[in-house]
């Protein structure tokens, strides 16, 4: 008896489905390299850079099916200094991304959290050197210069990048080459000091194997944009001919009276384990803040890269770049020596390894 009773609860036991368990994952990047930048007037400076190819991270998210084409997720995603093993902020943890999702295969994603706004993704996709690097397009995106983003967000965390308590939509896949996303972020007061801004944004594009394009918009209050909302827009499109990927883009950020205008054009060309990369960015000033007319404080950035793939998670790169500068301008490479004048120039090179895990 007390055999068939054992039997029997082995039986049942056996027809218990345990529940669905989330598929989670460790993963991320770890990217240094040796880097030289040489400014006007002030000489050059050595270092070794995190990030240059890839950015330095770790990544923890996992995804669970509820069937029927439901699902749910995370995305933790921490930045880190690998010359030093710092973190990448000082105030943020999971600075990179932090976010989670409900979504379906016909339905598209909604997914809450610290992400990317619509204008940098719609404009980081067509910069070849990825927003990283000596050529990084983000070397003339900065809020020390008088201009819209000091003026909207003085030399507090903007919006050009991420946003914290944002709600998005993403549409799904499978819409014949349609894709975009739609973002609103409580603003919880609009502390500018706090990093905090209401913010709304859109974007929609439309790809196929050969060509694309797409824009963006996002607009940003908070407690320093008395004279409006802050506006940042991206346009930009590719074209794949052979095994060259060429991109152009254009993207603006006004506010009040204040306007900046950015001009990128790229090229990348792959041939087997080889990457070839060049870049043309300009930023064109106008209007002013304040008395301060900003017409003349202009600049201009061209670089080139080279990536060879040592297998689908290790590379070798180089990269060379240069900022010319006019006017009031004076926008650098990272980690050059501070004190160049205005109107100066600003050359870097570097070169390191990447590897994902």
């Amino acid at each position: 008896m007390r055999r068939f009773s054992l039997i029997v609860l082995a039986a049942a036991a056996a027809c218990v489905q345990p529940p669905a368990q989330a598929q989670v994952t460790l993963s991320g990047t770890l990217d240094l390299g040796v880097k030289s930048v040489s400014n006007t007037g002030v000489g050059s400076q050595k270092s070794m850079s995190s990030g240059a190819n890839s950015t330095s991270r770790i990544i923890v998210n996992g995804r669970e099916d509820l069937g029927d084409g439901l699902w749910a997720g995370f995305h933790l995603e921490h930045g880190l200094l690998g010359d030093t093993g710092a973190a990448a902020s000082a105030s943020k943890f999971w600075d990179r991304r932090s976010t989670v999702s409900l979504g379906h295969s016909r339905w598209g994603e909604l997914r809450l959290g610290r992400d990317f706004v619509p204008s940098y993704n719609n404009w980081s996709r067509y910069d070849p050197f990825a927003y990283v690097g000596v050529a990084r397009s983000a070397n003339v995106v900065s809020a020390s210069p008088t201009g819209p983003i000091r003026s909207a967000f003085g030399s507090n965390a903007n919006t050009t990048v991420r946003s914290d308590n944002a709600v998005q939509l993403l549409l799904p896949g499978g819409l014949g080459g349609v894709e975009g996303s739609a973002m609103v972020a409580a603003g919880e007061g609009g502390a500018v000091a706090s990093g905090l801004a209401k913010v709304i944004g859109l974007r929609l594009g439309y790809a196929t194997k050969t060509w694309g394009v797409s824009a963006a918009t996002t607009s940003s209050e908070n407690s320093l944009t008395t004279d409006g909302k802050f506006k940042d827009t991206a346009i930009g499109g590719h074209a794949q001919l052979a095994g060259v990927r060429l991109t152009a883009a254009w993207r603006q950020f006004d506010v009040g009276q204040a306007e900046q205008v950015l001009w990128l054009v790229g090229a990348v060309y792959t041939q087997g384990v080889h990457e070839f990369k060049a870049s043309w960015t300009r930023s064109d000033m106008s209007g002013s803040v304040g008395t301060t007319v900003l017409g003349a404080n202009d600049a201009s950035q061209w670089g080139l890269g080279y990536v060879y793939n040592l297998s689908k998670r290790s590379v070798v790169y180089a990269s060379v770049a240069r900022i010319s500068n006019d006017g009031a301008s004076r926008y650098t490479i990272t980690d050059g020596p501070a004190g160049m004048a205005a109107g100066g120039s600003s050359s870097g090179y570097e070169v390191g390894m990447r590897h994902r895990f």
